[in-house]
C-alpha cells in the first residue's frame, strides 16, 4: 500500500511503500476512500521541514536547551549524530480520513467489518486507527462530508471549552476551515458570531452562511469595530482559530472581550500575554486539547476503556458523532468548503504549493479498493533483491522504534549479519528502516520471519510486555533469540521462558541473549580484566541518573513497561554480576514515591551476592540532566576503580594502570557484532542462560522486597 510522509530533514514529500498494517488491540483496519489535507496544519509542518537547521532550532529552543545538556553528558559527536537521526524520520501526514473497516483487533465492540467510519487516519490506502478515535458515518452523509469529521471537532471542543449560550456573541478570529465551520456551528448554536479574517475570499465564504466579519487589514482598530457590533458590551467569548506567530491576537482578544469572557486558543499564536489585559477584566484563557477528552490518553486510545457517559458528556469519539449527526441534520455544510477533489497517487498538486496556496479544504481521493487482493499477501514488501541461505547470520527484527532506529540498526552495521525482516505494527516504520539500513523485506506480520527456515537469529525489540510472549514463539520456532531487556515482567512469564529454552535445547542448539549491553562496553571489559575471573568479595555502586519520565508513560505501567526497576535497572544487576563473577542471593530495595502498584523510579538496591560481594544501585529520577547518566565505583582489595559513564575510567591504588578515555562506549556494538559471530561460527552463549535469569529474579525480587519491607531471596 502507499503512503504520503514527509522527512523532518529537507521537507520533501513523497508517496512511500508500506506493508499493509495489523490492528492491535482497541484498534480497526480501514480502506481509505477519502482523506482531508489540513492546510494550516500540514502548511506548518512542510514549512518546518524545509527550514534550514538554524531556523528550526530558532523554532524550538526548548530542543536546543535539550541538545546542549546532552553534549554535556554525552559529547559532542554521538549528540549530534543522535539529533540528525531523529531529523531523519519519516512523519507521515493527515488525520481526517474516512473508509470502510476491513478488519478489528481485540477487544473492539460496535464495529464491524463493512461498517464506514470517520477517523484520525493518515493519507494512506490502508490505516489502523484507536476504536475510540472513530464514529460510523450516517447513511444520509457522503464521504465527502463525513471527512471533515475529525477536522469539524477541533473547532466543536474550542466551542465547548467556550460553554457560549443562546444569544451571546462570539467571535472567531482566523476564519480558515477550522475557523470556518466553529464559526457555523456556533450560528446553528444561537450564538451571534464576528469573523475576523484578511483574505477575502475567505470572508466571503462566511457571509454566505450569514456571519458578519471584520478585515484586519483595513479596520484601523479591530477592538473597536467588535464593540461597535455589541453595542459597547465587548464579545462574551473569543476562539483563536488562527495559526500565526503574531502576538497581538491574545492582547486584542482581551481588549475586545467584555468583563469575564472567555477566550480559548485553538490554533497557534504567539502568547506574550499582557497581565494587565487579563487582570482588569478577570478573563479567562484556556488552551484548547485536540479533538476532546481521551485524546492523547492511553487509557483511552490504546487500551479501548471509554469515559463513563454520566461523568464525561464528550468524549473525542462523541465529538466525532455530533459533527456527522450536525452534516446529517444539515446544520453544517461542508460540501461548499471544498476547494478541490485530487487523485491520491497526484498528491504534489497539493503538497507542491502549499506554501501559498488559498485553498480551505483539499479532498484527496482513493481509487475504488474492492479487489480480491487478501491483506496478508501485502502485510510483507519485498524492499531489494537479496539471496540468503545457510547459517550465515540471517536476521529478523521485530520491533521499529527508537531502539532499533537509534542504537541497533547501527551497531548491526559493521556485525557481518544478513538482514532480511524488519517488522513494525504500523509498517512506516519497517519501510522507512529497512530501506535505509538495507533490509530485503519489510513486514507488519512477525510470523512470516518465524516461518522462514533462512532466519537464523530474531531478534526483539517491542514494548516490553510483547517479550516474554515474541521470546517464546521464537524459541519454539527453533530461532535463536535477541531480546531486548527486560525478558520478562512477571514469574509465570519468566518460568514459561525456561521451560521452552530447556525443551529446544534437548534437539537443537538455540542461544537466548538479552540486551545487557553494559557487559560488553571496553570500560567493562577493562575492569574484568583487572579483577580476573573469579575476584573474590568486593563493594560495588553503580549510580543511574535516569531522568524523569511522566508517570503517565507506558514504561510505569506494571503490565506494560514493568515499571523502571525491571524495566531498566536490571542494566545494573547484570553489570554488577558480570564484575563480581558470581550470582545474586538476596535483594533489599527501599524506594521514594512508591505508587499503589508498588513501582517507582527513585530507588537504591542493595545486592547480597554468593561469593560475599555487595553490589549498591542507586537508580535515581531527580537528578540533574547535566549529571552523568551512569557512574560505576569498584572498592576491591585497597584499589578503587571508577568508570564515568562509559566515557573514563581510572584507577587508584595500583602500581601501573592507564586510564581508559572514549567516546561513550556501552558496548551495543561489541555485543551484536559477538552475537552475529557465534551465531555464524559456534561458540558459548554471550550471557550464560543462568545468569540472564538469575538478573531476572534478582529485578522480581527488589519490587517484592518494596512491598515486604524486607530481604528477598533470589530464586
Amino acid at each position: 500500500m502507499k503512503q504520503i510522509i514527509q522527512s523532518f530533514k529537507n521537507g520533501k514529500t513523497i508517496l512511500e511503500e508500506i506493508p499493509i498494517p495489523k490492528p492491535g488491540h482497541s484498534e480497526i483496519l480501514i480502506r481509505t476512500t477519502r482523506s482531508l489535507v489540513s492546510l494550516g496544519t500540514e502548511r506548518m509542518l512542510v514549512e518546518f521541514g524545509k527550514a534550514s537547521y538554524i531556523s528550526k532550532a530558532k523554532k524550538q529552543p526548548e530542543k536546543v536547551k535539550q541538545v546542549l545538556d546532552k553534549i554535556k553528558t554525552d559529547g559532542f559527536l554521538p549528540t549530534v549524530q543522535n539529533v540528525m537521526k531523529r531529523l531523519d524520520e519519516p512523519l507521515p501526514l493527515g488525520y481526517c480520513n474516512v473508509g470502510r473497516v476491513v478488519d478489528v483487533g481485540e477487544g473492539v465492540s460496535g464495529i464491524a467489518v463493512g461498517d464506514r467510519v470517520a477517523s484520525n487516519g493518515k493519507h494512506a490506502e490502508f490505516v489502523t486507527v484507536p476504536a475510540n478515535l472513530t464514529a460510523k458515518i450516517p447513511d444520509t452523509v457522503s464521504d465527502d462530508e463525513a471527512v471533515f469529521t475529525v477536522i469539524g471537532s477541533i473547532g466543536l471542543q474550542g466551542i465547548r471549552l467556550c460553554n457560549p449560550t443562546f444569544g451571546e456573541t462570539i467571535v472567531v478570529i482566523g476564519l480558515g476551515l477550522i475557523g470556518l465551520i466553529t464559526a457555523q456551528l456556533l450560528k446553528s448554536n444561537g450564538c451571534k458570531v464576528i469573523g475576523i479574517e484578511p483574505d477575502a475570499s475567505k470572508r466571503d465564504i462566511a457571509v454566505q452562511k450569514g456571519i458578519n466579519t471584520i478585515d484586519p487589514s483595513t479596520e484601523e482598530n479591530v477592538e473597536e469595530a467588535v464593540m461597535r457590533d455589541t453595542e459597547g458590551v465587548g464579545a462574551d467569548g473569543v476562539i483563536i482559530t488562527a495559526s500565526t506567530s503574531n502576538h497581538t491576537i491574545i492582547s486584542q482578544s482581551a481588549q475586545m472581550s467584555r468583563k469575564r469572557g472567555r477566550i480559548i486558543l485553538v490554533g497557534v499564536v504567539g502568547l506574550n500575554i499582557n497581565r494587565s489585559d487579563f487582570y482588569e477584566k478577570e478573563l479567562s484563557f484556556q488552551v484548547s486539547c485536540s479533538y476532546g477528552a481521551g485524546r492523547y490518553d492511553e487509557n483511552y486510545e490504546q487500551k479501548g476503556i471509554d469515559y463513563p457517559l454520566p461523568y464525561v458528556r464528550w468524549t473525542a469519539k462523541r465529538n466525532f458523532e455530533s459533527i456527522l449527526n450536525a452534516i446529517a441534520e444539515k446544520k453544517l455544510d461542508v460540501q461548499s468548503l471544498i476547494s478541490e477533489r485530487v487523485p491520491f497517487e497526484e498528491f504534489g498538486r497539493i503538497y507542491d504549493n502549499i506554501g501559498t496556496s488559498k485553498s480551505i479544504a483539499s479532498v484527496l481521493i482513493y481509487k475504488d479498493g474492492e479487489n480480491k487482493t487478501r491483506l496478508s499477501d501485502e502485510r510483507t514488501i519485498q524492499l531489494s533483491e537479496g539471496r540468503f541461505g545457510g547459517s550465515r547470520g540471517i536476521i529478523g527484527v521485530i520491533g521499529a522504534g527508537n531502539f532499533t532506529k537509534m542504537t541497533m540498526l547501527p551497531a548491526l552495521k559493521e556485525s557481518g549479519a544478513q538482514l532480511k525482516y524488519i517488522c513494525s505494527a504500523g509498517g512506516l516504520n519497517a519501510a522507512s528502516l529497512g530501506k535505509k539500513f538495507g533490509f530485503t523485506n519489510a513486514t507488519t506480520d512477525y510470523r512470516i520471519i518465524l516461518d522462514d527456515p533462512d532466519v537464523d537469529l530474531v531478534m526483539i525489540t517491542t514494548r516490553h510486555n510483547l517479550h516474554a510472549s515474541l521470546t517464546n514463539e521464537c524459541l519454539q520456532a527453533g530461532k535463536h533469540v535477541f531480546v531486548e531487556k527486560p525478558l520478562a515482567l512477571n514469574d509465570d512469564e519468566l518460568n514459561k521462558i525456561i521451560e521452552n529454552y530447556s525443551k529446544v535445547n534437548e534437539h537443537k542448539n538455540v542461544t537466548l541473549t538479552v540486551g545487557f549491553n553494559r557487559r560488553f562496553s571496553p570500560h567493562s571489559i577493562k575492569i574484568k580484566q583487572i579483577l580476573g575471573p573469579e575476584p573474590g568479595p568486593m563493594n560495588i555502586i553503580a549510580t543511574m541518573n535516569a531522568g524523569f519520565i511522566p508517570a503517565t508513560a507506558w514504561v510505569h505501567d506494571i503490565n506494560i513497561g514493568g515499571g523502571r526497576i525491571i524495566g531498566e535497572a536490571c542494566h545494573l544487576i547484570d553489570l554488577i554480576t558480570y564484575l563480581t563473577g558470581s550470582s545474586v542471593k538476596s535483594v533489599c530495595m527501599n524506594a521514594m514515591g512508591i505508587t499503589p502498584e508498588v513501582t517507582t523510579d527513585n530507588a537504591t538496591l542493595l545486592l547480597k551476592y554468593t561469593n560475599g560481594s555487595n553490589g549498591v544501585i542507586n537508580y535515581f529520577a531527580n537528578g540533574n540532566k547535566s549529571y552523568s547518566k551512569e557512574r560505576l565505583e569498584v572498592f576491591y582489595g585497597g584499589r578503587t576503580i571508577i568508570m564515568d559513564n562509559f566515557r573514563r575510567t581510572d584507577g587508584f591504588g595500583f602500581k601501573e594502570f592507564r586510564k581508559l578515555k572514549t567516546r561513550m562506549n556501552k558496548g551495543h556494538a561489541i555485543q551484536f557484532k559477538t552475537l552475529i559471530g557465534r551465531i555464524i561460527h559456534g561458540g558459548d552463549p554471550l550471557i550464560p542462560f543462568e545468569e540472564i535469569v538469575n538478573t531476572t529474579n534478582a529485578s522480581f525480587a527488589a519490587i517484592e522486597s518494596l512491598k515486604t519491607d524486607g530481604w528477598v531471596e533470589v530464586g
